[in-house]
């Protein structure tokens, strides 16, 4: 508590990553009565939708759309592309590059996985050399985490494309940008990525529920020498719908729709480059904040080099355990709640305690994150953690160098 009183009420801030604060204009458009299906303006602006769409992705092919979270967009790209028996490369950095693995595993694919541990981005040479190993060219996509959720690294996508060319391998390039789309810099297709996956509820600031699978033709080629793929996975009539139904196989996700279209004229209007430019200055304030904090011994930032960090999201641990005790403190007495320690420690061992996460991504700005740094201060030293000095001077200044 703070004293004898808690500071809770008042709009809550949900500092985690994903999903993210969601804006009052989209709330607006989602509040509204079922619309009509079949005729009128749902179906008439989902063409420029997929076209946006396709903008903040930065891509001239294929769009599709499913009522899915982000796990379901994996196993949609996956069902289009990968055959059972059929071999996948996962370098991985995180817990979410295994549970694309995970998934490839149930669709009775065979996976090469690379751990690369929790903290530490992808070793180029590593990759290569399992690469030059597949002289059969038995490998028919890597799966790319580009920002790991739960470590917060953030990946070379363009230097593993870089890879594949050197080799002359001919496997797909997957790319997953469910924590990264709108907030880290992504270019599908001047990297070279034949297939994206991504969902609603990070930086397109959409409530979760809807997923998306980006492809182009590369990807198709594969898509059309399938023995089969199930019908509701089936991309085919999603990318070319003759109906609108199709787009969905089914029911549209109405009220998404609405949301994601006043989403998306948000992030055109601002523009993606300044988008993108606007998380990599509140992410350093943030990094200069909790830097200052390290200084006192036990805040650990969990990606030790800036150049490998996420923009969206940062990883944090605190050496004494108190992580959790950090979380419940500032969600129970200021109304700012912080995210899980995903994946770094297995819940019920002791070391999980120690692990929490900011999410910075979407509908943020400079104010939003210094009350979260102030938020985080404030229970460092009501928990008594021992921390350095300075941090949210540290982070102001960043802000104000812009």
């Amino acid at each position: 508590m703070t004293g004898n009183i808690s500071l809770a009420q008042g709009r809550g801030y949900l500092a985690i990553p994903g999903p993210s604060v969601m804006p009052d204009a989209v709330l607006r458009a989602m509040h509204r009565a079922a619309p009509n299906i079949y005729a009128g303006e749902l179906v008439d602006m989902m063409p420029g939708l997929m076209a946006d769409l396709r903008r903040v992705v930065r891509t001239a092919h294929h769009a599709t759309i499913y009522i899915c979270n982000g796990h379901g967009a994996w196993e949609a790209a996956l069902s289009n592309v990968i055959a059972p028996g059929e071999v996948v490369l996962v370098p991985a950095s995180g817990r979410f590059a295994h549970g694309w693995a995970e998934m490839a595993e149930g669709l009775g694919a065979e996976c090469q996985v690379i751990d690369f541990g929790k903290s530490a981005p992808w070793d180029m040479d590593r990759i290569a050399e399992a690469l030059k190993a597949d002289t059969a060219h038995r490998i028919k996509a890597v799966l790319a985490v580009h920002v790991d959720t739960s470590s917060s690294i953030r990946n070379d996508i363009a230097g593993l494309r870089a890879v594949l060319d050197a080799l002359g391998h001919p496997a797909l390039l997957m790319a997953d940008c469910i924590a990264s789309l709108g907030c880290d810099v992504f270019e599908m297709d001047g990297w070279g990525v034949d297939v994206t996956v991504t969902a609603s509820q990070k930086g397109l600031m959409v409530p979760p529920g809807v997923g998306f699978v980006f492809f182009n033709e590369r990807a198709a080629a594969k898509r059309a020498s399938m023995p089969r793929v199930s019908r509701y996975w089936d991309w085919v009539p999603r990318a070319n719908p003759t109906d609108f139904y199709q787009y969905f196989d089914g029911t549209a996700p109405t009220h998404h729709l609405y949301g994601l279209r006043t989403a998306l004229d948000m992030i055109h209007a601002e523009g993606i480059e300044h988008v993108w430019a606007r998380h990599a200055v509140l992410a350093r304030a943030i990094w200069a904040a909790c830097s200052v904090w390290a200084e006192g011994g036990d805040l650990v930032l969990n990606v030790a080099d800036p150049a490998h960090r996420s923009h969206a999201v940062t990883a944090l641990r605190l050496d004494s355990g108190k992580g959790t005790a950090l979380r419940q403190w500032t969600e129970t007495n200021l109304g700012l709640t912080l995210g899980i320690g995903l994946g770094m420690a297995a819940p019920g061992d002791p070391a999980y305690d120690k692990f929490f996460r900011l999410g910075h991504m979407g509908h943020l700005n400079g104010q939003m994150v210094m009350g979260l740094l102030g938020g985080v201060e404030a229970g460092l030293r009501a928990l008594d953690v021992p921390c350095g000095k300075g941090a949210l001077e540290a982070a102001a200044e960043v802000l104000a160098a812009g």
